[in-house]
Order: structure tokens, then C-alpha cells, then sequence
């Protein structure tokens, strides 16, 4: 059991170095692993874990296959059924689906609602406040309510500890995109200046995917003076992980 909360930590450090591969391969041996200890939690988490790869790749049927699956486990506590709800409304999100990503959301409210701690609390992010509201401003987003979005991710980022360094970076940077996209480009600007220092940091592939997409939207805009000042900054931020 030990062995296989090892191996799901490697699948999501490997996630966040860019080897999607990996990481998949270390997530499926956790669920083997955990399933051999009698670790069922764990196993059906390692679900909402792959998901999240898949949707890194824009993979939105995968993405609400998978957490759909592991929601749908009645016998594992309610916040591994709650963050695989928020998975599938994330899935759901990127599929342009809205009506089946609220309802998904609801269902993440009242299911992490109703976890009491236990084995589990060590599963997923623990560094948002409320994250049914911040994974609401990340789904906004794709579906295409950028100034909604904004007005979200400005409330929920601005409540995560200063010490939170990568959730801070990596629902700031989307804060930042969806501004940007709602065509606030200074506001923006802003935001990504504060943020870059955070990102350079951390080093996280997941949000470095937003940050090029943020490069693409701002890049628009490229003879905008904010826009032009920051350029150099956000592209030296981003070759490394290209590298």
C-alpha cells in the first residue's frame, strides 16, 4: 500500500516533467500495486489520475470515461467520487457539453460536502479553499464564458496561500488566460507579469500548456505596449519547456 502511494506520486511528478508516458505507466502500477495491498481507494483514484492526462491531450471522451468510472464506485469515500466528479465536469467542460459539466459540478459540491477526512484526505489538491468554485472557473473558460471565468478564478485564486506556489501558478495563469480572452489584455498582462516568477519555479508542464496558450491569445496583440513589454519575459519562461 505504501509501495503504491509512491508510485502514484511518481505518475503525477512525471506528469508535471511532460512524460505523459510515464506518468501513465507509474499511475497503472499504483493501481496494480494498490489493488494487491487491498488498497480499493487508491485504485479507483488511480482513475481521476489518468483522466487528468487525457485531458492535458484534450481528450474529452477519455476524460469522462475514466471519471465517470470512478464516480460511479459507491464503496470508496466521497472525495475520490467528488474529484472524480469535477474530472468529468473538466471533461464535460472541454467537450463544450455545459449543461453535463454543472450538473457533474453539483454532484463534486455535494460529494466533497459530505467527506469527513480518513484515508483519503490525501488525495488530490489540498491547497484550495473551495475547489468546486475554482474548477467552475477553470470549466467556464472552456466553455467559452471568459469574462465569466475571470470573475470566478479573480475570487478563488485570490483566496490560496501565498505559500501554495504551483496552485497559485496554475489557476493564475488561467485567471490571467481568461481575462486575456474576455479581451481585458492589460489586466491580463498584469497578472501574467506577477505570475511568471511562480511558474519559472515550479516548473509544471500542466501549466505551461495555459502559459503557451496565453503566449498565443496575447501574441494577438503583439504591438499593444503591455503586451510588447512582457513578451520577452513570458517566451523565456516558456523555452525551457521546450527544450
Amino acid at each position: 500500500m505504501l509501495g503504491a502511494r509512491f508510485a502514484e506520486y511518481a505518475g503525477w511528478m512525471a506528469q508535471e516533467s511532460g512524460d505523459d508516458r510515464a506518468a501513465l505507466w507509474w499511475t497503472a502500477k499504483a493501481a496494480e500495486m494498490a489493488a494487491a495491498g487491498g488498497d480499493h481507494d487508491l485504485a479507483v483514484y488511480a482513475l481521476v489520475r489518468r483522466a487528468l492526462v487525457t485531458l492535458y491531450r484534450d481528450d474529452a471522451a477519455q476524460t469522462v470515461d475514466l471519471a465517470h468510472r470512478a464516480w460511479s464506485e459507491r464503496d470508496v469515500p466521497p472525495r475520490i467520487r467528488g474529484l472524480a466528479a469535477q474530472r468529468e465536469a473538466q471533461g464535460h467542460a472541454l467537450a463544450g457539453d455545459g449543461d453535463a459539466c454543472m450538473r457533474a459540478l453539483d454532484r463534486a459540491r455535494r460529494l466533497l460536502a459530505a467527506d469527513s477526512g480518513g484515508t483519503a484526505s490525501g488525495l488530490g489538491s489540498v491547497n484550495l479553499p473551495d475547489p468546486v468554485s475554482t474548477v467552475t472557473g477553470w470549466c467556464l473558460f472552456e466553455l467559452g464564458r471568459a469574462r465569466d471565468a475571470a470573475e470566478v478564478l479573480d475570487a478563488e485564486v485570490a483566496r490560496i496561500r501565498p505559500e501554495a506556489l504551483r496552485s497559485r501558478a496554475r489557476y493564475g495563469v488561467r485567471q490571467a488566460l481568461a481575462h486575456a480572452a474576455a479581451g481585458e489584455i492589460d489586466h491580463a498582462c498584469e497578472l501574467t507579469g506577477r505570475l511568471l516568477p511562480f511558474t519559472d519555479v515550479v516548473g509544471s508542464a500542466t501549466i505551461t500548456t495555459d502559459l503557451r496558450r496565453l503566449a498565443r491569445v496575447l501574441a494577438r496583440r503583439h504591438d499593444h505596449p503591455p503586451v510588447r513589454e512582457l513578451l520577452p519575459a513570458l517566451t523565456a519562461s516558456l523555452r525551457p519547456a521546450e527544450i
